[in-house]
């Protein structure tokens, strides 16, 4: 009898990360598809009935959720998600061009030819799609480039404490970016410049001039999102 519970035990543990990581990709994928907004104040029960979780769940994702700047618990009115405002922007992209940069350097050393090859192309192929049909399909496909890039360059180190620390940053930076300014048929042509810039450079293995462009992007980004 002893033995089973103590076979339960991690079964149980397993169980329960389970639910935590759940319930945190449920309450990103609500800030991402704009069913929670910057500045909004929502109650336990909003967050409960659109995310689909027991109050329990919710409680214990709250104080995570706090720490990481994603929302603001305040007693008697309610949980407001975090404002975009001028702080949040800087701080935001001061931690990305720190994070990335690395990334970048950690490239230079171990990304294939082959690799940054394919993301080259797969650039060039939105850019010239995008000159005849700038669509919204088409936009958004840009916009998942975009992320799926820099989540490359970063998931490549292969250093876990900097892919956590990138990914919650990541959250930050899209939420801004929801906020302030979208990929259109004008910024798009400019930040996949900036992308293959960075691509050019790192198969050159030209480690000043993938950080002079890596930092140039981010700083781009940056002053698109503070302008507005």
């Amino acid at each position: 009898m002893v033995q089973a519970r103590r076979q339960t035990q991690p079964a149980r543990a397993q169980a329960l990360t389970a639910v935590k990581k759940a319930a945190y990709d449920r309450f990103q994928q609500a800030l991402l598809q704009g069913r929670l907004r910057p500045g909004q104040i929502v109650s336990q029960r909003d967050l409960v009935a659109m995310m689909g979780l027991s109050i329990g769940a919710l409680r214990e994702l709250l104080p995570r959720l706090q720490a990481e700047g994603l929302l603001n618990v305040m007693p008697q009115r309610g949980i407001q998600i975090t404002v975009v405002d001028l702080p949040l922007i800087r701080d935001a992209f001061q931690m990305r061009m720190a994070l990335e940069r690395e990334a970048v350097l950690t490239a230079i050393r171990q990304m294939p030819d082959a690799v940054l090859e394919a993301q080259r192309q797969i650039h060039l192929d939105v850019l010239e799609r995008l000159k005849s049909n700038p669509s919204p399909e088409l936009l958004d496909e840009g916009q998942a480039v975009d992320y799926a890039f820099h989540d490359l360059l970063v998931t490549a180190t292969g250093n876990e404490f900097l892919i956590q620390g990138y990914q919650v940053n990541a959250i930050r930076v899209r939420l801004i970016n929801l906020d302030r300014i979208r990929l259109n048929e004008t910024i798009l042509p400019s930040a996949f410049a900036d992308h293959i810039g960075v691509i050019d450079a790192i198969l050159a293995r030209d480690r000043a001039r993938a950080v002079e462009a890596i930092d140039a992007h981010i700083r781009n980004a940056r002053e698109r999102a503070i302008a507005l």
